[in-house]
This record gives C-alpha cells, structure tokens and sequence, in this order.
C-alpha cells in the first residue's frame, strides 16, 4: 500500500499517528519489565493502518524520524511510564540509524520528556548492518554512551551473521516471531530458538521472545532459558491510557509461566545455570559418579559413557561410541532389553538388579542395579534414554554372609538349654530365643519390648525393673532372680545374668544376657501349692468372711468358707473385680453402689482403705443380706501395691460395723 507524502503529512498535522505498548514479561518470574512502542496509525478513510503498510513510506518521503519523535514524545507524556522502573523498546530504522545526529534529536526527546535514557532500548534490525557497518559501530557507540541499550531484532531472519553480533555492543537477541509460533509443531523451528536463546546466553546478553501467544510456547521458552517474553499470552498491544490497568492485571498474575515437568512430576532442568555451566557440571558428574553411566539414542547405540561404565563392561569407552548395546554386551542384552524398549516408550524403570554371566578368567558373575531414564528435549520428545549401572556384587555377597551368621545363631539359640536374650539401650528386649515360648506359652511377638515382664509374678515385676535400670545407669553386669508363670499355669524361679556392650562414646549399645532355671529347672509349684493350702485352712477358722484380691489384673485368688457361705458363691476365685458391676449391692438406703464405692475395689486398685460401712448384697438366689464390710490395701515388703483385702460379717447377727483391725496390711 503506498501512501503520498501530502497524505502522510496531514496525518502527522491532523494527529492521526499514535503509539501502543506490548507488554514485556520476565518468563521465570511473570514480573512486567517494561514495553515496546508500536506505531499505529488512525487514517480518517482508511481506518486503523498496520506499521507494515505505511513504515516503508514514512522512510522513502523522510519522515521516520518525525515519526519516531511522536511516538516517544507521546510515551514519555505517560505517568507510570516516566515515574515508573519499566523499560521502553523502540525499533529504529536501518535508515535512521545510519543517519545523522540519531543520538542527539533521541536526547532532545527524552530531556524534554523527563525519561532516563537508561530505561531505553534501540531496537535494530540486521539489515541495518549490511550497507554499512562502519557508521552503523559509529552510531551504536554514541547510543551506548548515552545508556542506551541496543537490541538486535529479528536475529536469524535476515543476513544473521556472527560477525554483526560481535562487531556491535548488543545487550539483548531477539527471537523472531515466525520461529516462536510454529517451535511447538514444527522440530526444526524448536532446534531454531534453542539455538539463537543458547547463543545468546554464551554471549551474555538477554533473549527476548517475540510472538508468545499459548501457555505451551511461554514454558518452552522457559525452558530453553530465555529471559523475556512478548505476546498476546501476556497483552495485546494497549494505549497509553490503558497502560495503568495492564500493569494492575500483570502484577494479579505473575509467575504463571512453570517449567516443564516430565510424566513422573520432576522439573527437567534449573535455569540458574547457563548452557556451558550445565555442560560443565554435568560432565564432572558423568566422570567423578561412582557408577555406570551412558545414554544411548532411539537406535540403542552408545552416545556418550563415562569411563567406570566402560570398565564395568570390559571394553574401552571410544570402542563404545555408535555401536549398540547388542554388540557391546551380547549376552546381557537379551535380559536388559525389554527394559531399554520400555524407557523408550517414556516409562522410566529403575532398581533392576541383574546377573551378569562371568567374563574371562572370572568363576562368578558381578550383580549389577540398572535405572533406565527417557530422556526428552525441550518438547518433551524423546530422544534417548540414560541408563545407571551400579556393581552390588559385594553388598550381595555381605548380604548372603549375614544371613548366613544369622541363620547359625538362630540355630543355637533354638538348641541351647538357656534362653538368651538382647535388651536395647533403653532397657527394651528386641531379641531372645524362641525357648522362652516354649517355657511360657507367650509368643515371641508379644515378649518384645517390656511384654514379658506379664509372665513375672507381680512381686518381682518391680525389682527386676529396678535391676535393669540399675544395669543401665551403672553399666555393672545383671543378676536377678524372679518367678515366671509357665505355659501350664505353674511358677517356676529363673535367674537372669547379663552384661552391657559399650559404644565408642562408653554409652551402652547392648545388653546380652541369659535366663536359666533354678534349682536345676524344677517348678516351685507344689512348694507353692502347700503354702497356699496352709494359708486356706487358717483363714478358713478365722469366723468372718475373708476375700483377697490381686492388684496385677484384679482377680480374686483366695476366699475362706465364711465369706462363701455369705455370698452364696456368687463370688469366686479368679472371679475379675470388674465383674462386680453384675452384682446388686445397695446402701441400707436402697442406692445402687458404684463400681469404684466397693472397699475391695478401692483397697486393691487404689490403694484407699475402707472403714467399716454397711451395705445389702443380693444373692443370685434372691436373697438379700445386710453385710459390715471393711478393706484394706495390701502392700510388698518393698512398698508396692499388690493386692487388696476384704473383712465381711453378718449384720443381722453382729449389728455393729466397727471392726478392731488388730492387723497390719501386710508389708
């Protein structure tokens, strides 16, 4: 479209040229930075006049740089622009800048303006280099002295050539538009911005990506490593009067640019690094692991490997290089292929522990760990997969060796007469021979722990407590005496020595001891059995009723004839104290007694005595009996609660509930 010079002079004295802003976006924070100044023009025929159409006639009539006076005196007329810390970008024609005085009539406009050079960017195309690229270092140089920064646009569309970017000062590259909307259908153009992005990095200057428009693009670029965005994704191009809003809306939604992330949720790569850091970083790894590394490409060939993994293979590293895994380990390769094939296909498959067959002059085989990674580029494509090997041949063989030491001492343990035992640095058993079932019916399962103090008679409980934490506290060897109830309910007595182990520090790690009968293991029981006929008959003449209780589960293990014949027999030895809440017991006042207001309850779980009270216990038989009934705690010879005792007589032949306890609680 050509336009006359009379019809573009007009516009300018009609005011018809005017400026929009595209917003520009950090890609790693979503942070606006700035905008670049786009001219539009508002033909009162035509309508709205796109810059493709009438920039080539602005440069033919001379009037660029009328135009470039607009646009930027306009822009600096904006509030938040000037008084702001937002970037401005202008395109400058090959025209202009081979122009003269491009530098002072720029100074002019930003004085007038009030707007730092230092927030403004020159953007130039390379053809401006071509013609000549003498005056074009000339002018770069005067812009840079003003603090300028230059940008060169469209880099790779025109006559891109390494030497334009080292000729002039440049601060940021440029990625063109076409590149940046087809790279996420089209491979090529993808391979074209990772190319221009990584050159820019290893030469230090900011990428700046024109043309994002989807969220795809936007996290590609990320990826890649480039800086800056622009696009309808982060704005259309907007007036100066909407520029206030653009801002407000940016600031609601930054950082909405992520990285990539793989199927299993990992992030592919950190941008802290640059492309050469990475390189660097990744090969002291590839060469300082202490396992196998390769990669190998969608042939199954070797790319790259690190020297453990050519040693582990018994093949030099070069020899690897473009051949397959099927010629460098024929044997193996029928085992590890499915694997392969499956990271291929982007499962990654890790912790495949394999045996590989003996190589010469070996009689066994190493066992080796494989990890198999898809690796993807930028698009998630894949191109290959990296491949770990790990020699677990000697953890295997220490493996096997403790199994084996185990299974021996396991053996002795079952086959010794002693039930030897571990205790931890807390006192805790964690181990101890399955004999220890054997001679109390208690699985092994419930004896860890502090589970088989149960099976002790409820004196010794205490003081065997108190041996180990003697032992503990002391580090002195154990040697401690208790009753132990047997898998057929007799007591037999058992003698417990053992001795700590000690740590580097001198704190104790261990505890390793053994049980052993007493008395060359003969029961106690029918020692027992003739104490406790002897102490039925002498309580069966005292002429009230007499119940004992033990504290340790609260059954009732003795009961003379005289409370029997008051109580009906609804109460019994082995009878659980917490079974009283079935039977009927009042107060002289017809109130139902409360399962904690029974005096044996309180004396053998509580430790309270029990003044003489009366209360009226119904028989199952229905009949009912006025009872005094009095208790008392009875206590160990080391102060512990053991049990509880409880005096009962017949009100209706003894009316007097005050009972002479001419007795003390047995200590």
């Amino acid at each position: 479209m050509s336009f006359p010079k009379a019809d573009i002079r007009r516009a300018f004295d009609e005011d018809e040229f005017f400026p929009v802003f595209q917003p520009q976006v950090e890609l790693r924070t979503g942070q606006l930075v700035g905008f670049e100044v786009l001219a539009r023009w508002r033909h009162k025929k035509l309508g709205a006049v796109g810059p493709d159409d009438f920039i080539p006639a602005l440069e033919q009539c001379g009037l660029i740089d009328e135009l470039t006076r607009v646009m930027l005196e306009k822009a600096f007329r904006c509030l938040v622009l000037r008084e702001g810390t937002y970037n401005l970008a202008v395109n400058v024609s090959p025209r202009q800048l081979l122009g003269l005085n491009l530098s002072e009539r720029l100074l002019a406009v930003a004085g007038e303006g009030c707007f730092p050079m230092n927030r403004l960017t020159m953007e130039i195309t390379e053809s401006a280099l071509v013609d000549d690229l003498e005056r074009a270092q000339a002018a770069a140089r005067e812009l840079k002295d003003l603090q300028c920064k230059l940008s060169l646009d469209d880099f790779g569309t025109g006559y891109s050539s390494l030497k334009h970017l080292h000729a002039l000062p440049f601060d940021e590259l440029k990625v063109d538009r076409n590149f940046v909307n087809s790279m996420t259908e089209k491979r090529e153009s993808r391979k074209i911005v990772a190319a221009v992005v990584g050159l820019g990095q290893s030469l230090g200057l900011k990428t700046v990506a024109e043309g994002v428009e989807t969220q795809e693009q936007a996290n590609m670029l990320l990826w890649l490593g480039c800086d800056l965005g622009q696009g309808w994704l982060f704005g259309k191009p907007c007036t100066a009067e909407e520029i206030p809003s653009v801002v407000t809306n940016l600031r609601g939604h930054c950082a909405s640019v992520v990285m990539p992330i793989d199927p299993d949720g990992n992030t592919i790569m950190s941008l802290e690094a640059r492309p050469a850091q990475r390189l660097a970083q990744l090969q002291a790894i590839y060469d300082g692991a202490p396992v196998g590394l390769c990669f190998l490409d969608r042939n199954l060939r070797y790319v790259s490997l690190n020297k453990r993994l050519s040693e582990m293979n018994g093949v030099p590293a070069v020899e690897h290089l473009g051949k397959t895994v099927a010629e460098i380990i024929p044997k193996l390769f029928p085992v590890v292929e499915p694997y392969i094939r499956r990271a291929m296909l982007g499962d990654p498959v890790t912790g495949v522990e394999v045996k590989k067959p003996p190589g010469k002059g070996q009689t066994e085989g190493q066992t080796i760990l494989l990890s198999y990674q898809p690796a993807r580029d930028e698009a998630g494509e894949i191109l290959g997969v990296c491949v770990a090997v790990m020699d677990v041949t000697k953890s295997k063989r220490t493996e096997a060796a403790l199994r084996e030491t185990e299974d021996h001492y396991r053996h002795m343990m079952q086959l010794g007469p002693h039930v030897p035992w571990v205790l931890d640095a807390k006192g805790k058993v964690i181990d101890a021979s399955p004999r220890w079932e054997s001679v109390t019916g208690q699985s092994m399962d419930e004896a860890m722990g502090n589970g088989w103090l149960k099976m002790l008679h409820s004196d010794d409980v205490e003081p065997t407590r108190a041996a180990i934490r003697a032992l503990l506290r002391t580090g002195l060897p154990i040697d401690v005496e208790y009753r132990v109830r047997t898998a057929g309910g007799d007591w037999v007595r058992m003698r417990s020595r053992g001795a700590p182990r000690f740590g580097p520090n001198g704190s104790i790690i261990y505890v390793y001891g053994v049980v052993e009968l007493v008395h060359d293991g003969m029961p106690l029981a029918d020692e027992l059995r003739a104490h406790e006929t002897a102490l039925h008959a002498a309580l069966d003449t005292v002429p009230f009723g007499i119940v004992l209780a033990d504290a340790s589960d609260g059954s009732i293990f003795m009961i003379n004839a005289a409370a029997e014949n008051l109580l009906g027999g609804d109460v019994r030895p082995g009878q659980k104290i917490n079974e009283y809440t079935k039977l009927h017991v009042t107060t002289p006042e017809g109130r139902l007694l409360q399962f904690d207001e029974f005096p044996i309850v309180r004396a053998t779980l509580h430790g309270e005595p029990v003044p003489a009270k009366q209360i009226v216990f119904q028989r199952s038989d229905g009949k009912r009996l006025p009872l005094c009934a009095a208790s008392k705690p009875i206590y160990s010879d080391q102060g512990h609660l053991i049990g509880g005792l409880l005096i009962l007589r017949d009100a209706e032949t003894e009316p007097s509930c005050a009972f002479e306890w001419d007795m003390q609680a047995a200590r």
